[in-house]
């Protein structure tokens, strides 16, 4: 927790009591589910660890969608937004830092092994961590699709996040981007955009990317980060 408080502190420095309030709400979720946690019988195996660091992955993330800073003033917009995902990042880090001392030997989660639930955790951990994790577990995740020991969503998830994050387009249009306030796919960055839809098919994506995108129409008014 001190990483938290850390990481809160300075990215709040320069940020008003009337914003900080307004995003008070990600931190609180957190804290709440770090104390419920906490009251909880010790993990009984690597499986149930994953779990509740799965729930601890997402649960700030639900509390910031409906938090939209699109009125304030541009020059005190990205420090709140900085300030609003402080607690998220912080929280990233420490559950890359647990999860990578867990790796197993056959180099990742298996569905079979630690169960849908307990992989996913897994997966969601590591598609918000950084660059050099997605590099070292996108070659690793992709094989094991063919064995079902990896859904197909979780690879093309992470390999399009790679992807864009390496200058390349991304392969299933996963990947959403702010624009005009309005989080949409890049149409102008896609990999033979002819075949996306067969491709995310043959991945087990349930949405055209025309559903997919629709999924985001009522969030509010996105910042771009």
């Amino acid at each position: 927790m001190v990483e938290l408080m850390m990481a809160l502190a300075i990215a709040t420095q320069d940020v008003s009591p009337e914003v900080l309030a307004r995003i008070s709400p990600v931190q609180a979720a957190i804290d709440a589910e770090v104390a419920r946690q906490a009251a909880l019988p010790p993990a009984r195996n690597d499986a149930e660890r994953l779990d509740r660091m799965g729930a601890m992955d997402q649960v700030g993330r639900r509390g910031l969608i409906p938090i939209d800073l699109n009125d304030l003033p541009e020059g005190e917009r990205q420090a709140a937004n900085d300030a609003l995902w402080a607690p998220v990042t912080a929280m990233d880090h420490r559950l890359t830092a647990k999860l990578l001392k867990m790796i197993p030997p056959k180099g990742w989660f298996l569905q079979s092994v630690y169960g849908r639930q307990g992989a996913g955790a897994a997966f969601l951990i590591i598609q918000h961590s950084e660059l050099e994790h997605w590099r070292r577990f996108v070659p690793v995740l992709e094989p094991l699709v063919a064995t079902g020991e990896v859904e197909g969503q979780s690879y093309g998830l992470m390999y399009d996040r790679l992807a864009i994050n390496e200058g390349r387009p991304q392969r299933y249009g996963t990947q959403m981007t702010c624009v005009g306030g309005r989080w949409v796919i890049d149409r102008e960055n896609l990999e033979d955009p002819e075949n996306v839809e067969a491709r995310r098919e043959a991945m087990g994506f349930p949405w055209t990317l025309a559903e997919y995108e629709a999924r985001f129409a009522d969030y509010p008014a996105c910042t771009p980060r």
